[in-house]
Order: C-alpha cells, then sequence, then structure tokens
C-alpha cells in the first residue's frame, strides 16, 4: 500500500522540498505503508504455530537487524527510528516514520535501500536525516534484534495478507529479553480481515494484542525500562481533526497503556503495574463515555461490559495496595500481604483467560472497524471538528462537578464519590484535548486549572479510602483487630479533610478555563 508523506510527525521532518534529495539517497518519496496487526504468544507455544498450516513448506531464515540512533537518542525523539538488517547476503537498510497507530494497527512510513554492508549509508545532502543529525552527533549502535523468521503468505476473508512468525532476542548493553510475536500485514483488502485471520491463529496457540515495536521495545530495554510501570502518554491530537479520529487516537492511547502495563503486572505482580493499568482502564472507559453519542452500535454495550469486569477484577488487588501503604509496621501489614496475594492469584487468572485475551483484540476491532464508523445516523456527530467537540467537553464535565460539590461538606459517601467520578472525567478529558489548546497563556491556565484538579481529586480520595475501609476489612475478617483500629482512626481527620475538599472545589470552579 502506498500514501503520500505524512505531514504529522513529531518533526514535520518530510516535506515536498526533500523529494528530491530522499530520492537520491534510495528513499521513495511515496513511502510504502505498513498496515500490522501485531500479536505476542508465549515462546512454548512457538513450534505448534510453526508447524500448523499456516506456515506449511515455509523455511526458518535467520535475520540481524542492529539499529542506530545518537547517543541522546535523537532519531527516537523524532518519531524515527534507522535499522540495517541482514538476512543471507542481503543487506538492507530502512527508516521509519511513527504513524498514527490506531487501535492495534501499526500504521507506518518505511523507505528502504539496500546497502553493500552492515554500514549505516546517509549519503552527502541526504534529508531529512542528515539535517536532523547534524548537531546531535554521530551515529552509533544502539541494540540489535536476531530473530528466526517464518513467512506466510494467505488469502483469508476478503484480504491479501502476509503472516511473519518471529523468534529471537532482543540485546542491548548487556541486556537481553526474548522476541516471540506474529505479525500480520495486510497487503490487499480491509483491515478486517486481519482481525479474522487473527481469529484463526488464536485457534491454534494463545495470543495477545501487540503494541510494541521492536525499535520500542529495543529503546526500552537500552534505557533500562522493561519493566517500569508506564503513565499515560502524550496523544497526537491536532485541530484538524474530526471527532470520529480523535477518538480512535485516545482509545488506541488508553489500550496502548493497558497494555504495557497488563504484560509488566503479569510478569512482576508489581503495585505501581497494577495501578497503572486501572488507570488505563479508567480513561479508556471515560472515553467511551465522552464518545458515547456517536459510539452506538450492536458491540458498545458488550465492550463496555468487558471493561468493567477486568477492572473490578484488579480493584480488589488495588484497594488492598492502598491499605498496605498506609500500613507503616510490615510485620502488622502481614494479613494485608497474605490477602493481596490471595487476591492478584485470582486477578492473574482474570489477565490469563482467554475471556481478557479476546477482549483486547475484539476492542481492537471495533476501533479500527467498527459498525459506529458508517452509521449513517451518527455520521455529523463523527465528522464534526474536533476542537470544537473538546470545548463543549470539558465545559459539560465542569458544570458537573460545580453542580454535584456544592455543599461538600454536608454530602453523604455516595454523593461525594459522584463528584469523585465526574472530577476524574474532567481530568482524563482535560488531559485528553491537551494539543488542542496551545499557546503560552492557555498552557500557563491549564496546568493551574489541572492542579487545582489534582488538589481535589486528592482530597476526595483519602475521603473515599476512609469510607471503603471498614468495609473492606470486614470482608478480609480483620473487622475486630488491631490493624483495623490503625487504619480506622484516621477517620478522625475526616472534618478536616471535608473542609481541604470544600476549599479545593472552590479553588477549581474559580480558576479559568483553558480552552476558552
Amino acid at each position: 500500500m502506498t500514501a503520500s508523506l505524512p505531514r504529522d510527525s513529531d518533526a514535520a521532518l518530510w516535506d515536498e522540498s526533500e523529494a528530491d534529495s530522499m530520492m537520491a539517497e534510495g528513499l521513495s518519496p511515496q513511502p510504502d505503508r505498513e498496515v500490522e496487526l501485531k500479536l505476542d504468544l508465549d515462546p512454548s507455544d512457538i513450534e505448534r504455530l510453526a508447524g500448523s498450516a499456516f506456515f506449511a513448506g515455509s523455511a526458518e531464515q535467520a535475520q540481524e537487524s542492529t539499529y542506530y540512533d545518537t547517543e541522546s537518542d535523537t532519531l527516537r525523539q523524532a518519531g524515527l527510528s534507522l535499522r540495517v538488517r541482514r538476512a543471507g547476503k542481503r543487506y538492507v537498510q530502512t527508516v521509519k516514520a511513527a504513524g498514527a497507530a490506531a487501535a492495534g494497527l501499526f500504521s507506518r512510513a518505511e523507505w528502504e535501500r539496500d546497502l553493500a554492508d552492515a554500514q549505516p549509508v546517509l549519503d552527502e545532502g541526504a534529508r531529512p536525516l542528515d539535517a536532523l543529525l547534524a548537531s546531535s552527533g554521530p551515529l552509533e549502535p544502539a541494540f540489535r534484534v536476531d530473530v528466526a523468521r517464518r513467512t506466510a503468505c494467505v488469502d483469508r476473508h476478503g484480504g491479501s495478507i502476509e503472516i511473519v512468525l518471529d523468534r529471537g532476542r532482543i540485546s542491548s548493553s548487556g541486556q537481553e529479553e526474548p522476541v516471540c510475536e506474529v505479525e500480520l500485514e495486510l497487503k490487499a483488502g480491509d483491515s478486517a480481515a486481519l482481525f479474522a485471520t487473527a481469529r484463526e491463529i488464536d485457534a491454534i496457540v494463545p495470543l495477545r494484542l501487540g503494541v510494541l515495536t521492536k525499535s520500542e521495545r529495543g529503546y526500552r530495554l537500552r534505557n533500562a525500562h522493561p519493566d517500569k510501570a508506564v503513565k499515560s502518554e502524550p496523544i497526537a491530537l491536532d485541530d484538524g481533526m474530526t471527532s470520529a479520529t480523535g477518538f480512535q487516537m485516545i482509545a488506541y492511547a488508553c489500550l496502548r497503556q493497558f497494555r504495557l502495563n497488563e504484560a509488566i503486572l503479569m510478569r512482576t505482580g508489581a503495585a505501581d503495574a497494577l495501578h497503572q493499568s486501572r488507570v488505563a482502564l479508567r480513561r479508556l472507559r471515560s472515553a467511551l463515555s465522552i464518545f458515547k453519542p456517536m459510539l452506538a452500535d450492536h458491540r458498545h454495550e458488550a465492550i463496555r461490559t468487558e471493561l468493567q469486569w477486568i477492572s473490578g477484577a484488579l480493584g480488589e488487588v488495588r484497594n488492598l495496595d492502598v491499605l498496605i501503604d498506609r500500613v507503616g509496621d510490615k510485620r502488622a501489614a502481614k494479613p494485608l500481604r497474605k490477602a493481596r496475594e490471595r487476591a492478584y492469584g485470582a486477578a492473574r487468572q482474570a489477565l490469563d483467560s482467554p475471556r481478557q485475551r479476546m477482549s483486547m483484540i475484539d476492542l481492537a476491532e471495533w476501533l479500527a472497524t467498527g459498525e459506529w464508523l458508517v452509521a449513517p445516523g451518527t455520521a455529523e456527530l463523527r465528522g464534526r471538528p474536533l476542537p470544537e467537540f473538546a470545548g463543549e467537553v470539558l465545559d459539560r464535565y465542569r458544570r458537573k462537578v460545580k453542580r454535584h460539590g456544592e455543599g461538600l461538606t454536608g454530602l453523604n459517601d455516595d454523593e461525594r464519590h459522584e463528584v469523585r467520578i465526574q472530577a476524574k472525567k474532567l481530568r482524563y478529558s482535560a488531559e485528553f484535548f491537551t494539543p488542542l489548546f496551545a499557546g503560552e497563556g492557555r498552557t500557563r491556565r491549564r496546568k493551574v486549572f489541572l492542579g487545582a484538579l489534582e488538589d481535589l481529586q486528592n482530597e476526595l480520595g483519602k475521603l473515599n479510602d476512609l469510607a471503603v475501609t471498614p468495609a473492606l476489612l470486614d470482608q478480609l475478617g480483620l473487622a475486630e483487630t488491631a490493624l483495623a483500629q490503625t487504619l480506622t482512626a484516621d477517620a478522625d481527620a475526616r472534618g478536616k479533610l471535608l473542609d481541604r475538599a470544600a476549599r479545593a472545589h472552590d479553588r477549581l470552579i474559580a480558576t479559568k478555563q483553558f480552552w476558552r
């Protein structure tokens, strides 16, 4: 598939004036654009898939790829990657530009050229790499990817698809991690064929939605962050987008954050990865709520239900993590840690279930190809300019926080919880739509606004902890213990927390809106 040059990359690198120099370097100004679905599988299952009918008659081919960058990762920061791959006696240099990844599909521009050996070639006058690297220092090997690859081409479900099975390792700075993945690349037809084929493969071996390219994994290993919990990342929205495209970008960013943390959580059981997994799910559920009027189709409710289910499966573990953090004495917290082990075991089982694995693939398919994208009744909503839609959303949630939070000190626990929910939706909306409201003045007002909103959320969160702790301790059979007395002693501070929450609410409402 081909496409015109991308115009929205991080550094706005590709423009008409560079076409001639790119041609001189062997880079096409009309780059191939990959559309891939990436899927992860367990190393123990790879032989079963390699021996399936999909790969009948195929042979493994060894590939050695070295990725290059400057010491300060200049290319990565510009949304580019540069690799030299050796397969047999052939050396191929590939430059890839980060593109709009949506709903589990990787769509990226790439430029290739043959080389005489493994040394990258940047011809005189070659741009944009030459210009980018001019003041950034020399290229150096950043990491290496060695895989044994099997390739098959199939016609399935109205699409022509190349299936690639890779197993091997990524290595950088003396560290390694395994590679075991399937990539489905669409050669012709509709993207829906990729998901249908993925389900066929899942009937042979369990699959999980993949959200990291090999280059991203290499950089995470290079920077010693493979098991560091992943917070939400900026979303590349712009004021020329429609509401439908904005939703896809936001939802995919949330899905990506969840899958990254889910993988870390399953490897380590770490509390911070679990917390960020739940944050990603809350953000995703908020996005479904924010854009709900244009999303109604026969799968919307099922998608929402599955997200609520897995969020609930992680909820008990998170509640226990919060309690454990509140207990200073490790010996006193021992019953909570034992309860946490049991709760995590149940959560781990849910994460490892076919239901969870397929729910993520179902979600990705719905985001990319769902009926909501073509429903005649919501065409006008989908086509609305995103900044216009965003402004109305922020106005609406601010009004809800203002209305629900009036007389906050006199509200009951359920009513305060509703204020907390609306405050979260306002915060997530503000974070989602931040790129649409640029400029020095707006940036300054946004920081003040989000700071006031965070203060309100913190106070409401502490009040919520006090409200739910007695029931949680009773559920654990710890209501009559010394530990319970320690955890409920904070209830004496309830009045002060209420006063602080009310003041935080008043400050927020008095803060100038950054989107207006």
